[in-house]
């Protein structure tokens, strides 16, 4: 069954890397960030990310415009991913910290795509471990849905009979501009400096820098 999740993710993430490849051809000679750009396939268009209502770690009710303020790195994922979530949230705290002492404020948002189990406290003892500036934010299973939607986020369950089960996802950051939306996606093999350097152009870039 594993390998059918996994054929299925692939299948996702190809369409979704399709469709940025299309938005970035055909409006590159507008792209005012393509100094930014390494060349991977990404896109500044608005078909990524959009409007949501969360849960945040003191158990209110959040929009996007609440808790995308300033520059941001959207990732979804949740607190019982065995590896991958805890090493794409270090990297993006780490990229956070970096960009900080360049005097570049950039806000890590972690939003769990397992409501059931990520609960508004589980989330704090969660983030708490990686920044102190790291968003939480979890809800009910629609809200949940619903945001991931908007950024078009793959999630299953691999086996909902399991206690323990674990959850199939795409593991994208999404790099979010206030004004702008989305901007930029980076992959998890992108390291801290990277992210950092990339990021830092955007937003000189978003300020006419």
């Amino acid at each position: 069954m594993t390998k059918i999740y996994a054929a299925t993710a692939a299948v996702f993430i190809a369409l979704l890397l399709g469709g940025l490849t299309y938005f970035v051809l055909v409006g590159q000679n507008q792209d005012p960030f393509s100094r930014c750009r390494t060349g991977q396939v990404t896109a500044g268009m608005g078909s990524i990310g959009g409007p949501f209502t969360l849960v945040n770690e003191d158990g209110q009710a959040v929009t996007d415009k609440e808790v995308l303020k300033g520059p941001s790195l959207v990732y979804f994922g949740y607190t019982f991913c065995p590896d991958l979530c805890p090493v794409d949230n270090a990297r993006n705290a780490e990229a956070v910290d970096i960009l900080a002492k360049h005097g570049i404020d950039v806000t890590p948002v972690f939003i769990t795509i397992d409501p059931k189990r990520d609960t508004p406290q589980v989330m704090r003892d969660f983030t708490e471990n990686f920044s102190p500036k790291m968003i939480g934010l979890t809800g009910t299973l629609e809200q949940v849905d619903a945001a991931a939607k908007e950024y078009r986020v793959y999630h299953k369950i691999q086996d909902p009979t399991q206690k323990y089960y674990l959850i199939d996802h795409s593991t994208f950051t999404y790099l979010m501009l206030p004004g702008r939306g989305f901007v930029d996606f980076f992959r998890r093999e992108e390291t801290p400096e990277q992210m950092a350097d990339r990021v830092a152009c955007f937003v000189k870039a978003s300020h006419g820098i």
